[in-house]
């Protein structure tokens, strides 16, 4: 009899923490910090610009990383690393030169499209995937590196890797997905947890090929009319990422009328749909509810999670899945 209403106690106490949590919340002493560095890989001679949003715990907290899309930079997408801080993470928005900004801020407005499309290739790719192991072998030295601003910020056993479009190809690449060959060569074990935002199928192999062997948590976001304006991925091609996942742990959001857009901060050009304000408070809630199931091991934010949690911040026509 005493050990059912010591359980009995506990679903209560489970059910109550559980009914609380809130991945929207933010407490309004919460101060963050924006650090812009730049890590030097010496090897590949090459520099790659870093933003840092340093939430104002000075304990050490969980990464998460995020890649850029075609033409973006560590600042775009602010609005998720402010959120991600303000929740208590160090999220590191990482520039790739190359694929980054520069390639069309110089150019003439009739040549920008131009310069986007011909930087949109498998070169590009490979810097954007060996940046990923070059930021994190870095950040494991000044994490240790006396007066350094992120000694000792670090929690590196708790790594989430994240991107939009061509991010969340590079995501992809580096948290398991195999090459049409059946390899996982640029896999980094680091990585405990994976969200991609628009992601996409491979052109070469099949999904179930690619994504069919993934080992951790991956959240998959993408939209009803996610198209980009370069590249010939269309929604069916995103979709077909979550379809191949294998089971536990996986999950998929597909907002609805969103465009490729709707993760980013403004439009693009041939959106032809309203932003829906809804949509990035969503993501943020959603991406926040997932890294504190898998990089927190939160009990009430799995809970919320797997329970009715998704389908308060969803609207009525957006689809959750999970398997």
């Amino acid at each position: 009899m005493k050990n059912i209403f010591f359980i009995a106690i506990m679903i209560m106490i489970f059910t109550v923490h559980s009914a609380v949590y809130n991945p929207l919340k933010v407490s309004s002493q919460h101060k963050i910090k924006t650090i812009d560095l730049t890590i030097s890989d010496q090897q590949r001679k090459r520099n790659i610009p870093i933003r840092v949003y340093l939430p104002s715990t000075k304990t050490a907290a969980p990464l998460i990383l995020f890649s850029h899309g075609l033409g973006g930079s560590r600042k775009t997408c602010a609005y998720l690393g402010k959120h991600w801080a303000a929740r208590g993470y160090i999220a590191i928005f990482i520039q790739h030169p190359g694929s980054d900004e520069s390639v069309w801020k110089n150019q003439p407005r009739n040549s920008r499209m131009a310069a986007l499309k011909k930087a949109a290739n498998f070169y590009n790719f490979m810097l954007r995937v060996k940046d990923i192991p070059a930021v994190l072998d870095q950040l494991e030295r000044w994490n240790v590196t006396d007066h350094h601003t992120l000694k000792g910020r670090l929690n590196l056993k708790q790594i989430g890797m994240s991107g939009h479009s061509f991010g969340a190809i590079t995501t992809q690449a580096v948290s398991g997905q195999h090459t049409y060959r059946g390899t996982s060569i640029l896999t980094d074990s680091r990585i405990k947890a994976a969200l991609a935002f628009s992601p996409s199928s491979p052109r070469r192999g099949t999904p179930e090929r690619a994504f069919g062997k993934v080992k951790i948590p991956w959240m998959i976001m993408t939209g009803t009319k996610d198209v980009a304006f370069i590249g010939a991925t269309n929604v069916k091609s995103r979709l077909a990422v979550f379809q191949a996942l294998p089971p536990r742990a996986k999950y998929e959001v597909v907002l609805y009328n969103a465009e490729h857009s709707a993760f980013t901060q403004r439009a693009l050009p041939g959106d032809s749909e309203p932003r829906n304000p809804n949509h990035h408070q969503a993501i943020k809630a959603l991406s926040t509810a997932f890294w504190d199931s898998y990089l927190r091991s939160d009990g009430a934010a799995k809970a919320w999670f797997d329970g009715n949690g998704p389908s308060s911040v969803l609207e009525k026509n957006d689809r959750w899945q999970t398997k």
